[in-house]
């Protein structure tokens, strides 16, 4: 009888459950759930690049996405669920108490803020990063950031405990120890604790905690004080062991096997970050990079181990065993606004029509929202439709995609972006369209990155909001590139990644090549660079990096 599973992917906005037939990856039930809070902009100040998420809104959507893809499934494949795997953003930690439990669930933690799950792209700890890179290089030790491309970034784990812990002392006095938002879901499904029996992702402790085997672990207790004493004694508090997502972190419990309606046989794998198991449900091979396109970008490529060998590649977000596929070194990049970029654009445009209907006391709140909802829904489209005909030499017009800071290569939040060689003349797709090249510019710099680095790129494996829904966009990265492109079929990709990832955990399959084999969707299509357009990108993408560099000086 065919075995199911169940991939469970937390995302920026919201949570999805995809239920997956493990022998022929036909999907057979799914459900997404919005946070509720989050839609709110509850524990969020965009001024303050604080970005922070209640874990009630993860349980909610924990529950009701499966219960949705649930829903409608015959009793049969409901009782052949096997097992469960978890990805989602990160590096996104909270502060837990002894038993592993988030302090947010304390009525008295209940809406600060410094409690949350501090998101991916939160960007309140640069100063701490900063203060990490400075020691590492100087305190006269080993250089911990060695193995996350040479520099920390305040997206990262340790940046943004230290912030928290400085700036709020009731948190730093509650928190017992901090778990990545990935550990703690199979905790919750587990009934998995205290918080130093819960298993940890190596997936985020290489990429972010600066765990390495080579120095038996995270970073130094000598090291942790030394960068601040308010870390002492935290080291024993969290862990040394790590584990890749092909291992099991328990059974699901009786409770959540009754809130889910699911058998309490059913096993629940290791956790680990979205782009690295979307990177899974991409069928990604050795050197080429999944590219998750959307709000942001994720880049992912492997290579074996023995030809990788002592390599370091500098500016990346890091080189880890097993972080991606078992057995093979994952190395990651990105850019800290791809989507976004095209986001913020949108709604500069909208804000005099926002402005204007807010205003306007004779209509009604329905007929305004629906206007503007009408309006937002078809905008980048129109501006596509209308940039395609634009010429990119001829506009003049030139961007860098620094809006969020620039991750890689050389992680630099402080980063601003910029657009150059505006006219009373120029248009509104005109710069729609700078703004796309700047974000392909950018995903260039990260290919030329790892050649220069000794890494080779051999093609381009896109999934994500942006591949699925732009050829617009996906045209012009390919033509920047100068290498094919292809779009991954399924629609949930990070969700399959994990149903693969439940497959091996659960037994069915040896390894992730076999159950990418088995389960993989292919591709819906493939771009193909257009000569004439990759000889007028060669000449403005060297034009983009001599304005980038100047920008850089400027900060």
């Amino acid at each position: 009888m065919d075995k199911y599973v169940i991939g469970l992917d937390f995302g920026t906005d919201s949570v999805r459950a995809l239920v997956v037939n493990s022998h022929t990856g036909e999907e057979a039930g799914s459900g997404v759930w919005d946070y509720t809070r989050w839609k709110k902009s509850m524990y969020c100040d965009p001024a303050k690049n604080m970005f922070r998420q209640h874990p009630l809104d993860y349980i909610e959507g924990l529950e009701q996405s499966v219960s949705q893809a649930l829903s409608g499934i015959p009793d049969r494949i409901r009782q052949n669920i096997a097992g469960i795997s978890v990805d989602t953003t990160g590096s996104t930690p909270a502060a837990v108490d002894e038993s592993g439990t988030p302090i947010a669930m304390k009525p008295e933690f209940a809406d600060n803020p410094n409690a949350m799950f501090i998101l991916w792209k939160d960007h309140t700890a640069v100063k701490e990063a900063a203060e990490i890179n400075q020691l590492a290089r100087s305190w006269g030790g080993v250089d911990y950031t060695m193995y996350e491309g040479g520099i920390y970034s305040s997206e990262w784990f340790w940046a943004k405990i230290l912030h928290v812990m400085r700036e709020d002392e009731k948190v730093r006095e509650a928190a017992w120890s901090w778990l990545e938002h990935c550990d703690w879901i199979p905790a919750l499904l587990t009934g998995t604790g205290p918080a130093v029996k819960i298993k940890r992702s190596r997936c985020a402790a290489g990429h972010k905690a600066m765990w390495h085997g080579d120095w038996n672990g995270l970073p130094s207790e000598e090291f942790l004080v030394k960068l601040d004493p308010l870390l002492k004694g935290l080291r024993g508090r969290l862990y040394t062991d790590t584990y890749t997502s092909e291992i099991e972190a328990g059974k699901l419990s009786s409770e959540w096997a009754a809130r889910l309606g699911l058998p309490g046989d059913v096993r629940v794998g290791i956790g680990a970050f979205d782009a690295h198991l979307g990177a899974v449900g991409g069928e990604i091979r050795p050197y080429y990079m999944s590219k998750v396109m959307g709000t942001s970008t994720c880049d992912m490529v492997i290579t074996p181990a023995d030809e990788l060998g002592n390599k370091l590649v500098g500016g990346i977000c890091g080189q880890v065993d097993g972080s991606i596929i078992p057995g093979m070194i994952g190395l990651e990049a990105g850019q800290s606004a791809f989507g976004d970029v095209y986001a913020w654009y949108r709604d500069l445009l909208l804000w005099p029509l926002d402005d204007i209907l807010k205003n306007n006391r004779s209509a009604t709140e329905n007929i305004t929202t629906d206007i503007r909802d009408q309006i937002a829904a078809n905008l980048i489209e129109r501006l596509s439709l209308a940039a395609a005909s634009v010429d990119p030499q001829e506009s003049g017009l030139l961007a860098v995609d620094w809006l969020n800071g620039r991750r890689t290569p050389d992680a630099n939040q402080m980063l601003k972006g910029a657009i150059t060689g505006l006219t009373l003349g120029s248009s509104a797709p005109a710069i729609f369209r700078a703004l796309v090249e700047a974000t392909a510019f950018g995903a260039k710099a990260i290919i030329d990155r790892f050649i220069a680095e000794g890494v080779r790129i051999d093609g381009v494996i896109a999934l994500g909001g942006v591949a699925k829904k732009s050829e617009f966009v996906m045209q012009i990265v390919t033509d920047v590139l100068n290498m094919p492109v292809s779009v991954v079929r399924s629609e949930q990709t990070c969700a399959l990644g994990s149903a693969m990832a439940a497959s091996v955990v659960a037994g069915i399959h040896e390894n992730f090549e076999e159950a990418q084999e088995a389960m993989g969707g292919g591709f819906e299509k493939e771009y193909h660079p257009r000569p004439e357009f990759v000889a007028r990108y060669g000449e403005l993408y060297k034009k983009y990096l001599h304005l980038a560099e100047s920008i850089e000086k400027m900060h």
